[in-house]
């Protein structure tokens, strides 16, 4: 029972403290926002790697959700609810949670490992110590970019995947599942609200901003060489994902039942 408990109460302190580590790098990110402008081209770059990296990724998995989303809808409903209803199902399923969570999941996992074993790479090789010795802040030059590349690029992403997804869900429903076209496109205005894909947009801004965080402060904290570097890949990936889920429960609440409800 006392190790237990002990074991407990370590547990939490090694979380609390890396909260408190992990809340002190964005601290310093945010500080350095003043300089996006001079690191104009090197936040480009990033957003670069960010969305056109990720299309392939975004598309193939944007396409699958709306195929699916729209199969199991018409499984579910068949018997019970009218047809009119599938696109509303589907396009509230996607705007809200979807889109947003899947983008953060999927694309933010590719994301955590390259930022992660990139500025693992770094920190073990002591290039990081090396700017630092030169007076060139690793802040400014490599967290702060990837960090506004991201969050800026998430809700783009996720606009991207919520029209693929809709227009896969359409397809599908109208070729193989014999819902008509005009059938589907009434459930889609029927119950369509701008909070639904201003809510979604919103979480993926914040999930950018979890995805960035974990894996940049993982990778520049990054020890023990190169079995050290895939520890903190792994980390961050696993890390950012149960981050997105929790925070996607926290802003379900604040969004869909204080904010829009009132």
């Amino acid at each position: 029972m006392t190790y237990a408990i002990r074991h407990i109460g370590r547990f939490a302190r090694e979380n609390l403290s890396l909260a408190g580590r992990g809340s002190l790098l964005l601290g310093a990110i945010i500080a350095q926002l003043p300089y996006a402008w001079a690191q104009r081209r090197e936040i480009l770059d990033q957003m670069h790697i960010v969305a056109i990296g990720s299309l392939p990724l975004v598309v193939t998995t944007s396409i699958f959700v709306g195929a699916v989303t729209a199969v199991q809808a018409v499984y579910q409903m068949e018997a019970y609810v009218p047809m009119k209803f599938l696109g509303t199902m589907i396009s509230k399923s996607v705007f809200i949670e979807l889109g947003p969570v899947l983008m953060a999941l999927v694309v933010g996992s590719r994301l955590c490992a390259n930022y992660a074993a990139e500025l693992g790479t770094m920190k073990v090789t002591e290039q990081l110590d090396a700017m630092s010795i030169m007076a060139i802040d690793p802040v400014r030059y490599l967290a702060m970019p990837r960090f506004v590349a991201t969050v800026l690029m998430m809700p783009v992403l996720t606009v991207f995947c919520n029209g693929i997804a809709i227009g896969g869900g359409y397809l599908v429903s109208v070729v193989t599942l014999d819902v008509t076209s005009s059938t589907f496109i009434e459930g889609l205005r029927m119950f369509y609200f701008h909070s639904d894909v201003l809510g979604g947009l919103f979480k993926s801004l914040i999930f950018g901003g979890i995805i960035a965080m974990s894996g940049t402060y993982f990778g520049m904290n990054t020890q023990g060489g190169a079995e050290g570097v895939g520890k903190a890949t792994m980390t961050a990936v696993v890390g950012s994902c149960l981050s997105v889920l929790v925070a996607d429960y926290f802003l379900a609440i604040i969004l869909f039942q204080i904010l829009f409800e009132t």
